[in-house]
């Protein structure tokens, strides 16, 4: 029997245009308008220009994350005075502005609340299946969430540049909003009693999933109208998120259709 081959994996190298480094350069970009992903800033940065560069960071709330230098050494060994910026490939909307837009057209809103998605494929291919069906938005939390970048866009197949991405300081509160604004908010979850089909998603809806490992937080389960889960029979233990977010996502397209035939 012919002996498998170790394989070496390399991580894939880094896209030199998706960032910006140097304090200034940041700066200037955070002012031109760019949109962007994250801030890595190396621990224990503290001078004029970084102060200027953090109170600019605070009034555009721009997720900041502070790092070994190491981390950004290896990012670029160029110039890069403790600060590296990832711009993002989209723009980012706000769910406040996006759900009085969809009741102005008439239509009756679906939302994914999307808790900690951390694989940029997963992230992706939850982002296809939402265009492809018509959902309205996809709110993402502004740390633990999957970094918004080619292999996201391409996954998607180009819906990220589409469907509107809201990025939120805290799911709590937009929970809170959604159902504010009167949407039922679904939790997926196998702690759920009824089953996804069990329950009614023609009115405004938004849908909650959880991340790969851990699920939906405990805190944003309580928020949540209804529990639901996806009967399994097999030995695995769930389903791939993806795959279980478009489940939900197209029990609600059945649903509306059916509601309207």
């Amino acid at each position: 029997m012919e002996r498998k081959k170790n394989v070496v994996r390399h991580r894939a190298p880094i896209d030199k245009s998706s960032f910006v480094f140097g304090t200034r350069s940041v700066i200037e970009a955070i002012k031109a308008g760019k949109e962007i992903e994250k801030i890595l800033v190396r621990k224990g940065l503290s001078n004029e220009l970084s102060r200027e560069l953090f109170t600019l960071v605070r009034q555009m709330d721009i997720p900041v994350q502070n790092v070994p230098i190491e981390r950004i050494d290896r990012i670029t060994r160029k110039n890069h005075q403790g600060v590296v910026a990832f711009l993002s490939p989209i723009t980012y909307q706000k769910i406040e502005n996006v759900i009085p837009g969809i009741y102005e057209k008439g239509e009756v809103p679906l939302v994914l609340v999307l808790d900690k998605i951390s694989d940029v494929r997963n992230f992706g291919a939850i982002a296809r299946s939402a265009e492809v069906a018509g959902a309205h938005a996809i709110v993402i939390p502004e740390k633990g969430a999957a970094q918004i970048n080619a292999d996201a866009l391409k996954t998607s197949a180009g819906a990220l540049n589409i469907i509107p991405v809201c990025r939120v300081k805290s799911l709590s509160d937009t929970i809170i909003f959604l159902r504010e604004s009167g949407l039922h908010v679904l939790a997926a979850t196998e702690k759920g009693e009824k089953n996804y089909f069990e329950t009614s998603m023609r009115e405004p809806t938004a849908i909650v999933m959880g991340a790969e490992d851990k699920g939906i937080e405990s805190e944003l389960l309580k928020l949540a109208n209804e529990w639901v889960k996806i009967p399994q029979f097999g030995q695995i233990a769930s389903l791939n998120v993806s795959v279980a977010a478009s489940v939900l996502i197209f029990e609600a397209v059945r649903q509306r259709i059916q509601a309207h035939s």
